[in-house]
């Protein structure tokens, strides 16, 4: 079951910040909040309006940063949250193309073991060469092969 959303009115959320009801008014006219309206006008605050609110609160009050700065460090923070999902993009889409050439790689050294196994198979199973030329050339070990993945 999905719980409805509190909602506030000014003068509650004057009091959670002790500030006057009068300074959240003007943060609404500077277009840094906008709460929503009930058919009478009468504003109701959400919670993410109340946790924006907060931030400016913090930037105004206790970091002494003017209206006009707390409006530019909103719009650089919705600007950095735009590009790092961008960059987030960037990087799953390059992870999906190196899982991609991985896989590709490991097919082709599986496909080129294969072969090689295929040609030293025949070679095993050669009889004794006759001549010391023949034995030098054909007593090449090619051993146990293995290999190993990182992930």
């Amino acid at each position: 079951m999905r719980r409805k959303k509190g909602y506030f009115s000014i003068s509650a959320v004057a009091e959670m910040f002790s500030i006057h009801p009068q300074t959240i008014r003007l943060y609404e006219q500077e277009g840094l909040i906008s709460p929503k309206r009930t058919d009478g006008n009468t504003r109701l605050f959400s919670e993410e309006d109340v946790d924006k609110l907060e931030e400016i609160v913090y930037l105004t009050h206790h970091l002494g940063i003017n209206l006009a700065g707390v409006e530019m460090v909103l719009k650089l923070k919705k600007q950095i949250k735009k590009m790092q999902k961008e960059m987030n993009a960037v990087f799953d889409e390059a992870s999906n193309e190196l899982s991609k050439q991985e896989d590709a790689s490991k097919s082709a050294l599986n496909e080129d073991i294969t072969r090689l196994m295929s040609i030293r198979k025949p070679r095993l199973t050669e009889n004794k060469p006759s001549t010391p030329a023949q034995e030098e050339s054909s007593s090449i070990d090619l051993g146990e092969w293995e290999i190993e993945y990182e992930k």
